[in-house]
C-alpha cells in the first residue's frame, strides 16, 4: 500500500524545480507596520491588515471581552447552538456599512464564497467570470457544477459577447469578479457589469474582500466606490483584512439572504463564528465608521507612494512583475536582508511571478521612501 503514495514526492520534486515550491516563515508581530521574519525585523508591505486594525487594543479588548462571557467557541452551526446575539449584530454593521439590507456571517470569506455561489447556481445555469478571479470564485464555480465562462480580465466587452451567445442557452446566469483584484490591485468595472447584468438578466456577484474598509466614502467597498450602495448586488468579503479579524460575509438583499440560511451548506454546516473574532469584527467596523482618519492615512500612502512611482491607484496593492520565478523570490530575499519585507507570488497562484507591495495606514512616508529607493537601486543594477 506503501507504494499509493510514491507519487507526492515526485510531484513535490517537480515543484521544486519548477520554482514553485513554498514553505511558511514564521512572522512574529511587532508595532505596526514593523514584523519579524524568519528572525529578521522588517518594515511590513505584504500584509492585507490595511488600517492596522489586527493589533488595536480597543479590538482586542473586545475580544478578550466576547471570550469571557461565551467561551472560546460557538460550539455548533449557527441552526443549532452556534447562534449568538453577537453574531446578529454583527450582521447587522456589515449590512449598514455595504449598504444592503441584509448580511450573513460565515467562518471564512473563502467558505462564503463557495457555499453562495454553489447555493445560487447549479447544473443548469450559467457562471461567467473574469479570469483573475480569487481561487475560491474559482472553485465556488467548480462546486456548484454550472457551465463555466471565462472572459479576459476586465474585458468587458468579451463579458457582452459571451452572454450574447450564450445566455439564452441556461435559466439562470451568474456574474463573478473580485471588486479589487488581489494581486494587481485593480478595480472591476463595476458599472459595466452591473449594466450587462441587468440587460441580460442575469445575477452578478462582488467579491469585495480587498475593498471592504478600504474604498468608498465610508469604507463601504468598491459598490460604495461606485456609488451603487443599496443596488441589489450579491457582495461577499472577508473579516480578516482590513477589518483585522476572520470570517466572511455575504450582504444582499433580505430575500437572498434568507435563502442562503436555507441553502449554503458551507453555512448550514459549519461551526458559526468564534465570540472572540465576532466581537473584534464588529469593534472593527465601527472604528471605521467613527474614526475616518484611519483611511483617510491609507490614501494618503496609496497616493503618496503613485507619486514616488509615477503611476496612478486607488488600491493600497501594487504588484513588481518579473519575467523569472527565481528573480521574485531572490529580490524578496535580499530586501528582507534589507528590512523590508515583500512577499514573492509565483505560479500558479498567478499567472507571472512578482512581488506584491500593500501599503497600510501605519506606514509613514520615510517607510514608502525607503522601499522606493530600494526598488530603484535594484532596477538600475538589473
Amino acid at each position: 500500500m506503501l507504494e499509493a503514495y510514491t507519487w507526492l514526492g515526485r510531484s513535490l520534486a517537480t515543484i521544486g524545480q519548477a520554482g514553485w515550491h513554498r514553505a511558511e516563515k514564521i512572522v512574529q508581530t511587532l508595532s505596526p507596520p514593523f514584523i519579524k521574519v524568519d528572525g529578521l525585523e522588517a518594515i511590513n508591505f505584504g500584509s492585507n491588515d490595511y488600517l492596522g486594525l489586527a493589533t488595536e487594543y480597543r479590538i482586542k479588548m473586545e475580544a478578550i471581552a466576547a471570550i469571557d462571557q461565551h467561551g472560546t467557541g460557538s460550539t455548533g452551526s449557527r441552526l443549532v447552538t452556534g447562534h449568538r446575539q453577537l453574531h446578529r449584530d454583527l450582521e447587522r454593521s456589515i449590512a449598514e456599512l455595504k449598504g444592503s439590507q441584509a448580511a450573513l456571517v460565515f467562518s471564512s470569506g473563502y467558505l462564503a464564497n463557495l457555499g453562495t455561489i454553489a447555493a445560487l447556481v447549479n447544473n443548469r445555469d450559467l457562471i461567467l467570470a473574469d479570469q483573475y478571479n480569487h481561487s475560491s470564485l474559482k472553485n465556488g464555480a467548480r462546486l456548484s457544477q454550472a457551465t463555466i465562462r471565462e472572459y479576459s480580465h476586465n474585458d468587458c466587452q468579451a463579458l457582452e459577447n459571451l452572454l450574447k451567445q450564450q445566455r439564452r442557452l441556461y435559466r439562470r446566469a451568474l456574474i463573478l469578479s473580485d471588486g479589487v483584484f488581489s494581486m494587481d490591485g485593480d478595480l472591476c468595472n463595476l458599472p459595466q457589469l452591473l449594466n450587462l447584468s441587468q440587460v441580460y438578466e442575469s445575477m452578478l456577484l462582488i467579491d469585495e474582500a480587498h475593498a471592504t474598509a478600504v474604498l468608498g466614502g465610508t469604507g463601504g467597498g468598491s459598490v460604495e466606490h461606485w456609488g451603487f450602495s443599496g443596488v441589489e448586488i450579491v457582495q461577499t468579503g472577508t473579516l480578516s483584512k482590513a477589518l483585522g479579524s476572520l470570517g466572511g460575509y455575504v450582504a444582499g438583499s433580505a430575500t437572498l439572504i434568507d435563502y442562503l440560511r436555507n441553502r449554503a451548506a458551507s453555512w448550514i454546516y459549519t461551526t458559526g463564528l468564534s465570540p472572540g473574532d465576532t466581537a473584534a469584527a464588529l469593534k472593527a467596523i465601527a472604528i471605521v465608521k467613527e474614526e475616518p482618519e484611519h483611511l483617510q492615512r491609507l490614501r494618503e500612502n496609496i497616493s503618496y507612494f503613485c507619486n514616488l512611482l509615477g503611476t496612478k491607484a486607488q488600491s493600497p496593492i501594487f504588484p513588481v512583475v518579473l519575467k523569472k520565478t527565481t528573480e521574485a523570490t531572490e529580490l524578496s530575499l535580499t530586501l528582507l536582508e534589507k528590512g523590508v519585507f515583500v512577499p514573492a507570488i509565483r505560479p500558479p497562484t498567478v499567472p507571472t511571478s512578482r512581488l506584491r507591495i500593500s501599503l497600510m495606514a501605519k506606514h509613514e512616508k520615510e517607510h514608502l521612501d525607503y522601499l522606493h529607493e530600494l526598488l530603484v537601486r535594484y532596477i538600475q543594477k538589473h
